[in-house]
């Protein structure tokens, strides 16, 4: 990437994770522009009126004009002006590359940075501007707007969530000690003339059409408030801030960064608080692309009656750094490849506005206590006093909460299922594992069956968590680990705060069944073991990991259409139904798991290189998961896992075998040992053992390969394995092979 390295911008060279450092004794060649509406002057002068000047007024401001048809553009009422309040106006436009420090107050007006149509490309069409103590608002269009100045990266360009804007044309920078306003508006698409194509879209209070740098000064106390009609900080492809203080206030989101799949919004220091969403919808920090958290301190606040997040994005979420307190309906996922601790909390009601918020640790040691703006239903916190493998506990106004399931899927608690997903006094399937066995290939059943296979008791729904005994209860231990960071179904725990606990069931008891792509799962019923007010009752459905899908409600005003709730798009899902935080006397919680096509499994992309392998074998009932939403596609095979997964796809004719001491007859692979050894294609080791708890190694595989394709006269049988150990996404990519 081209860096300019002229004396203009030495002293604004940064770092990923450092604050920029500007200062009036070090900037040279500054340009200052005094705001007024008595009038505007640079350097000390009477703005120009001249295009020509590298700061003039008078330019005609971009809105969305009253009047025009559709063919104008997709403009509502409610986005119209009329050309009476564009007018009043005052355009302060830079033209220039250069240092320009602003101060003083615009009523009416938009200062706008245009260097021309050649700009994006030239590395010296650069633009610092210093906000010092300015004070700007337009009512028709953003207060702010970079037009044209040098973008270093492609819109196609997918950096995978690291940028450097050090060299960005746009640069922002927040003078020490100064307080800076920006009230502005947007401007709805506008075609080009004659076409459907967009002419302009301006979304923010706070606009660029080239990626924005931001950064403070070098003690980093400057402030920037943004009021805004619709979104507040936006850039067309990326958007660092480095530094100050920022808060915005929005009707919509607060941060947006909108070229889809390619955008990044890096934070690397300062302070930023977004209360967004402060219309219909609206998240916190919304990138289309990634948002990476370095450094500094983040508070977001979404939409608390729309589906929105404290955090969204639509590619990764990195928490590398800093502190963040993200609070909204659902936010989006965390990425597994942070590198700081951090913890989702996923609530099973709405926690009211006003609600404190603290997770200590086993000591009684605050590490958050956060009082909510505003109400919300999930939480994502990380600081660098995190630490993995320890034990803390979440408050919420000082009751102690209790989670139900976590990042493995749900847990013994209510709406959990122990034994590997059988119900209480339910028996394990004909043929299948008797109680305390390993089952076939995983340790969960499938829900389709291969062709010889026996069938499961009626009504058995091995992927779905059905109705415990409403005397088991939740954990109050919340134990962050590499694996685990998010939390579901968090609640009162009705033993520390004294309520009555409850369950629920669903469907009458019979849970929620998966289905094929494009159907709804059946959802006809919820119901309580004990008499809590129907309004009391809240159900929440989202996708897992949480990204596009959530729809909350009171028991109340869906009773008789419950079935609205329900997606119908593939995924994985998670229904909670739950006694709202404020009643006073029941807490209770139960989840169930579903899918809708495709796979179960959270640690399985359809990106991924096994990806169709296992779903093939999955869809056939030959592999499972490790766990109800794991497959575990890194993890070793053992030896009769192996085996049995190979017979089972071939729909062979068990038979047991008294050839290995270490073999159990009738055990759940014993069978398919058998089969192997009658035709050659397992031997056991020098002592006659068989040893099928071994981890098998990628070498015996292909022996075990090459013998089978020799029986069926094959010539070969590839097996392709990056280590000396045979994983199970291995497995499945050579199993799937021979479907």
């Amino acid at each position: 990437m081209l860096k300019r390295t002229s004396a203009l911008l030495i002293a604004l060279l940064i770092t990923l994770t450092c604050a920029v450092s500007v200062s009036a004794a070090t900037t040279v060649n500054e340009t200052a522009i005094q705001l007024s509406d008595n009038g505007v002057s640079v350097n000390g002068k009477s703005a120009s009126t001249d295009p020509a000047s590298a700061v003039y007024t008078g330019a005609d401001i971009v809105y969305y004009e009253a009047g025009h048809d559709s063919t104008y553009g997709e403009g509502k009422a409610s986005d119209e002006h009329t050309a009476k309040e564009a007018a009043a106006h005052t355009v302060v436009t830079i033209t220039q590359p250069g240092t320009y420090r602003v101060s003083g107050k615009l009523s009416v007006g938009q200062l706008a940075i245009d260097l021309g149509d050649g700009a994006a490309k030239d590395p010296k069409a650069v633009v610092v501007l210093i906000l010092d103590g300015a004070d700007i608002t337009c009512t028709v269009a953003p207060a702010v707007i970079f037009y044209n100045v040098y973008e270093p990266y492609s819109a196609s360009e997918d950096t995978k969530g690291v940028t450097d804007l050090s060299s960005a044309g746009a640069q922002v920078v927040l003078a020490d000690g100064s307080a800076n306003k920006v009230t502005g508006s947007y401007v709805a698409r506008i075609y080009k003339e004659g076409t459907t194509k967009k002419l302009h879209k301006y979304d923010g209070a706070f606009y660029s059409k080239m990626s924005l740098n931001i950064s403070g000064e070098s003690s980093g106390t400057g402030e920037l408030r943004i009021q805004a009609a619709n979104e507040g900080l936006d850039s067309e492809l990326h958007l660092t801030i480095n530094g100050g203080k920022i808060e915005i206030q929005s009707q919509d989101d607060g941060i947006n960064t909108n070229e889809d799949g390619i955008s990044v919004t890096t934070i690397n220091g300062g302070y930023l608080k977004v209360n967004a969403g402060l219309g219909s919808e609206g998240d916190g920090i919304d990138s289309n692309g990634y948002l990476t958290i370095n450094g500094g301190t983040v508070v977001t606040m979404a939409n608390e009656r729309s589906p929105d997040g404290g955090i969204d994005a639509d590619k990764d979420i990195a928490l590398n750094g800093g502190t963040v307190v993200a609070l909204g309906t659902r936010n989006d996922a965390t990425g597994s490849n942070s590198k700081q601790t951090f913890i989702e909390l996923a609530f099973a009601s709405t926690q009211p506005a006003g609600s404190v918020i603290k997770l200590t640790d086993a000591s009684g040691k605050a590490l958050l206590t956060h009082t909510a703006e505003k109400a919300f239903q999930s939480l994502t916190f990380t600081s660098a006093d995190l630490a993995l493998n320890t034990e803390y506990h979440v408050y919420i106004n000082d009751g102690q909460q209790q989670y139900t399931g976590n990042s493995f899927g749900m847990m013994g608690g209510p709406g959990g299922r122990p034994n590997n997903g059988q119900a209480p006094g339910e028996a394990p399937p004909a043929g299948g594992p008797a109680p305390g066995q390993a089952p076939p290939a995983g340790n969960e059943r499938p829900t389709d069956r291969p062709e010889g296979m026996p069938a499961f008791p009626d009504g058995f729904n091995p992927l779905n968590q059905q109705e415990n005994d409403v005397n088991t209860v939740g954990s109050i231990a919340f134990v962050i680990t590499d694996k685990i960071h998010s939390f579901s179904g968090v609640s009162d725990s009705a033993d520390a705060t004294g309520k009555t606990r409850v369950s629920f069931t669903v469907n009458n008891g019979k849970g929620i069944a998966n289905a094929t792509s494009g159907n709804k799962p059946l959802l006809t019923s919820i119901t309580a073991n004990a008499k809590v007010p129907e309004q009391d009752i809240q159900i929440t459905v989202t996708d897992i990991p949480s990204e596009s899908y959530s729809e909350t409600r009171l028991l109340s005003e869906v009773k008789d259409s419950l079935s609205d709730l329900m997606p119908d798009s593939d995924g994985t899902y998670r229904l909670t139904a739950a006694v709202v935080s404020t009643n006073t006397e029941y807490a209770g919680v139960s989840q169930w798991q579903f899918t809708i096509g495709g796979l179960p499994f959270t640690d399985v992309s359809p990106t991924d290189g096994a990806y169709d392998a296992i779903k093939a074998l999955y869809d056939k009932g030959i592999m499972n998961g490790t766990g109800t939403t794991s497959f575990s596609p890194n993890a070793t095979v053992n030896r009769a896992t192996a085996i049995t997964a190979l017979g089972r796809l071939l729909g062979v004719e068990t038979a047991d075998t008294d050839r290995f001491p270490d073999v159990k007859q009738g055990s759940w692979y014993g069978g398919y040992v058998g089969w192997a050894v009658a035709n050659g294609i397992v031997q056991g080791d020098n002592n006659g053992q068989f040893r099928p708890n071994d981890n098998l190694a990628a070498a015996h595989m292909q022996l075990i390969l090459d013998r089978y394709a020799n029986l069926i006269g094959k010539e070969s049988i590839t097996l392709n394995s990056a280590g000396s150990l045979l994983t199970r996404g291995e497995l499945a990519i050579v199993l799937a092979s021979l479907l």
